[in-house]
């Protein structure tokens, strides 16, 4: 039999949930034990990071009825729901989302993403638009596009802030709809300027790559930018593209078809 004056510790959202949790399991009140924090708990940004509070008790007198473990959680009979998985690297799901879970996905993103610039302290608004046809090879996805003064800090260096932005909206988006997101966080039409210019681009260096016959090297790319040259070239049959390179450096080579 369990010692009655051994301390428990009991887990719950908040202290005081974990302390009432605590001594409705020993059956006393807060006079009748010490009460220790262990860990305060934190609530996350919109759900995301939260982690239970956690406190120690340790009885002063033995209870009046015995010590009982915590409830074990009850085991659901239905099958888990398995989120649908997306392979970033070459753009293809295991199922096609419909035009209701896109619709969905854009809803709680907008919400999402006026939330998280509000903790922020920027003051602006989220558009919903379509992104345009062709940047990707099968749905297409809706843009939530920042609009307000004074954003560039939500762009950064090369747009490394704004797909930081984009990670943590996917990322709450997939927690509360248990699937990968698709949507594309822009600020001010910025994304879909870069598109354009990342389209002439590919265009003007596969035509140099023709004209020299050699393989032409482009700078530098993250993956969404590498994946637009990819598509761009992707019906001409005299070139063919290749990335190289490794994390950061990774690039796309243009080599003509002989």
């Amino acid at each position: 039999m369990s010692n009655p004056m051994q301390p428990i510790e009991v887990n719950g959202s908040t202290l005081e949930e974990a302390i009432q949790g605590g001594l409705n399991q020993l059956g006393l009140t807060r006079n009748d034990v010490i009460i220790e924090i262990v860990e305060e708990g934190s609530k996350g940004m919109l759900g995301i990071g939260a982690r239970d509070a956690v406190v120690k008790l340790t009885p002063l007198r033995a209870p009046e009825k015995p010590v009982s473990p915590p409830p074990a959680a009850k085991a659901s009979s239905a099958p888990a729901k398995q989120p649908r998985v997306r392979d970033e690297d070459n753009g293809h799901s295991d199922q096609k989302l419909t035009e209701e879970e896109l619709d969905e996905e854009a809803t709680v993103g907008q919400e999402i993403l006026k939330e998280m610039l509000k903790h922020m302290g920027i003051h602006a608004t989220v558009n919903l638009e379509r992104m345009e046809d062709g940047t990707s090879d099968e749905e297409t996805p809706w843009v939530l596009d920042i609009h307000g003064p004074n954003l560039g800090t939500l762009i950064g260096r090369r747009g490394e802030t704004l797909e930081a932005i984009q990670y943590l909206t996917r990322l709450i988006i997939n927690h509360r709809l248990q699937r990968r997101a698709t949507v594309v966080i822009d600020v001010e039409s910025y994304k879909m300027r870069r598109v354009t210019t990342l389209k002439k681009l590919a265009q003007r260096m596969a035509a140099q790559a023709k004209q020299m016959g050699r393989t032409v090297t482009l700078e530098p790319m993250p993956p969404n930018e590498r994946r637009i040259i990819h598509l761009a070239l992707q019906e001409d049959k005299t070139v063919r593209t290749e990335s190289t390179g490794e994390g950061e450096r990774r690039k796309v080579t243009i080599i003509p078809v002989e």
